[in-house]
């Protein structure tokens, strides 16, 4: 099956509603020509899963701004002060969890997982709503897998069957998305033929990217 395609390719599976796993952190790692192609299309009631809500100009945080942003699930808000008003305002559900927490959130997802017991959020507003449970003495919370209907991912370096390379802090959720979604679609900054990527560089083998494409300079 070819893999790698033009982006407006990708537009027949895009639809309003949609969850998507975004990688970044502090927008490194984030594939910012998805988030053009999002707001091309001017999607709406969107859910997103990433580790914060990027800048008011770049990550997914311009896709708040925009207000195509249904639900954000995420770890921190503070750098897009946009993201905080609209959740004020009740113009989007955010639900924050603990890092550590929403990268085992998506890893038990990835691994076919019920969900996991966790100490952390006891005791605070983390915990409303959710299953505790007490083992020897001490009380965890119950977390549920987060999956979603795709994965949009950025690789430094892949080859044309999918093999992905992360360069340095880029790596973040990118690995752990693309176990936890139904379609993965990874948007790299070099793209390289089959053979090229050394076994033990690859992050995300190809066997779990659907599409790639090839970012586009600006």
């Amino acid at each position: 099956m070819k893999k790698v395609v033009d982006k407006n390719e990708l537009k027949q599976y895009l639809k309003d509603g949609i969850s998507i796993h975004f990688g970044g952190f502090m927008v490194c790692g984030t594939p910012e020509g998805l988030v053009d192609l999002l707001i091309e299309m001017k999607l709406k009631d969107l859910t997103l899963i990433c580790n914060d809500a990027g800048f008011p100009d770049r990550g997914i945080g311009r896709l708040i701004v925009n207000g195509q942003v249904k639900k954000l699930i995420t770890s921190h808000i503070g750098l897009n002060p946009e993201a905080g008003k609209q959740m004020n305002e009740g113009k989007m559900e955010v639900e924050l969890v603990p890092q550590g927490t929403l990268a085992e959130r998506i890893r038990a997802a990835g691994s076919g997982l019920g969900g996991f017991l966790t100490p952390t959020g006891v005791g605070t507003s983390v915990e409303n709503g959710k299953q505790k449970l007490t083992i020897d003495g001490k009380e965890y919370l119950l977390e549920l897998p987060l999956r979603a209907d795709f994965a949009f991912l950025r690789g430094s370096i892949t080859d044309t069957i999918g093999n992905v390379y992360y360069n340095g802090t880029s790596r973040n959720f990118n690995p752990l998305m693309a176990l936890a979604a139904d379609m993965v679609i990874v948007e790299t900054e070099e793209l390289v033929e089959k053979g090229q990527i050394k076994p033990e560089d690859v992050m995300t083998p190809g066997v779990l990217v659907r599409y790639v494409v090839k970012e586009e300079r600006k």
